[in-house]
């Protein structure tokens, strides 16, 4: 329902009422400006982008408070959650005055900073969800976040260290003894450290290895959870791996029951990240290996499995990896390609042609018969 009507003033009061029955109303000098404000409104309605335009007054800080409570986070998603809340410099704007432009600002001096691009585009992965909430909400009419640029990363292919045989094998040998498994499992099994703390003794069969939980630090309590999502998997493990394994509860879990952690710190605890990365830097150092760093490990995993001839979906479900496209992503640049393809089928054909050693082609003796001066 909407109106226009002349005041004692001789100006117009345009008014309606929303879809909640709150009525609404503004003033203008001239009735077709009244009449022009009713037809967006109304156009807006119909459309159903209209917005209260009260609602847009509540804060950044405030409606961010409303929302993170809705949110269904593990804890390292909540931290990185409230890094964006206290480190934006609109938290005290209301919604609907935040432009492009505070945002795009808000992510240069992220850059200045020395943040990773990495880290910036976790952090705006946050915001563009809460400004998403706030148009699903009609809270405010658009995202503003849209069509904010973003550092570039570097490639996959530029920014990947994969350690050489070579290395691991040195790392193995100069870890102590009770960290052996683990580096075993990160570069035999590309398991994650979270996922490599939390293997327990029942998850390891004959030639199977239960991806079922992984470890993480909240705060300051160890906290095991369960892998992350679409990770939970079970790896077909080869007899060297489980021997590995084997050995190690032999000589460290003695008296192990299925339900008891691999690797547990002095406290009895699983190892948490902290504990995990000491011990693979002093292994590292012992080693004598600069510049890796224990997730490496799982791209040397990965990398043996795609030398070896395993397609993406083998690889995909190997690693764990949500979808076959995150394993593309991270790891195409390691399949052949055409070019690649072709190269190798010339070098087989001419590896095959030549197969006689050069010598006994010049050497070899023909026997011809001649019959009327004519050579047969």
């Amino acid at each position: 329902m909407a109106s226009i009507q002349k005041r004692h003033d001789g100006n117009y009061r345009a008014r309606y009422r929303d879809e909640a029955g709150k009525e609404h109303a503004r003033h203008f000098k001239r009735k077709v400006e009244a009449q022009r404000w009713l037809d967006e409104v109304t156009t807006a309605v119909v459309t159903g982008a209209y917005v209260d335009p009260k609602a847009g007054k509540v804060t950044f800080a405030r409606f961010y408070d409303e929302w993170s409570e809705r949110q269904i986070w593990v804890p390292s998603t909540r931290v990185n959650a409230e890094r964006v809340r206290s480190t934006v410099p609109f938290g005290d704007l209301p919604m609907k005055a935040i432009r492009r432009s505070h945002i795009e600002s808000w992510v240069k001096a992220m850059t200045a900073g020395g943040l990773a691009a990495s880290t910036i585009k976790t952090r705006f992965i946050v915001l563009r969800s809460l400004f998403r909430a706030a148009v699903a909400d009609r809270v405010i009419v658009a995202d503003p976040s849209l069509g904010v640029t973003l550092p570039r990363r570097r490639s996959r292919a530029a920014s990947m260290a994969i350690p050489s045989e070579q290395q691991v094998g040195a790392i193995l040998r100069a870890a102590r003894p009770e960290f052996k498994a683990f580096i075993a499992l990160c570069a035999f099994a590309g398991l994650r450290s979270g996922e490599a703390a939390g293997i327990q003794v029942g998850d390891i069969g004959l030639r199977e290895l239960r991806i079922a939980r992984q470890v993480q630090r909240d705060s300051r309590e160890v906290a095991v959870r369960a892998p992350k999502y679409g990770s939970e998997r079970t790896i077909f493990a080869p007899q060297e791996l489980v021997t590995i394994l084997s050995q190690h509860i032999e000589t460290f879990l003695p008296d192990a029951v299925p339900s008891s952690f691999l690797f547990r710190a002095s406290d009895g605890e699983p190892l948490d990240r902290n504990a995990v990365h000491f011990r693979w830097r002093r292994a590292t150092s012992a080693a004598r290996v600069v510049g890796v760093r224990l997730h490496d490990l799982r791209h040397f995993f990965a990398s043996g499995l795609i030398a070896q001839g395993c397609d993406v979906v083998t690889v995909q479900r190997a690693l764990g990896h949500a979808s076959a496209t995150t394993t593309l992503a991270t790891y195409s640049h390691l399949w052949p390609n055409a070019e690649d393809r072709t190269r190798n089928a010339s070098a087989s054909l001419i590896r095959s042609s030549l197969a006689n050693p050069a010598d006994s082609l010049r050497t070899e003796t023909v026997s011809v018969q001649v019959r009327g001066g004519v050579q047969l």
